[in-house]
């Protein structure tokens, strides 16, 4: 049965999967980067949130560098 909590992150992830239908391969690998070093960084800092962010960018920029 759906609470309101699980209604709203159906409704986020729906919403964030069609976000991503129109971009190009270096987007979508940008993406993908920032919200695994988010992610890592949150996990190997203990949830601190320079350690998000910084993980964040830092997947991203390497997201951003990878050629298909």
């Amino acid at each position: 049965m759906f609470t309101s909590k699980n209604l709203w992150l159906v409704l986020l992830l729906s919403v964030l999967l069609t976000s991503c239908a129109n971009m190009t391969h270096r987007e979508r690998n940008t993406a993908v980067g920032a919200a695994a070093g988010a992610v890592a960084g949150s996990i190997l800092t203990g949830g601190s949130t320079a350690g998000t962010l910084g993980g964040a960018a830092v997947g991203g920029f390497i997201g951003n560098k990878i050629k298909r």
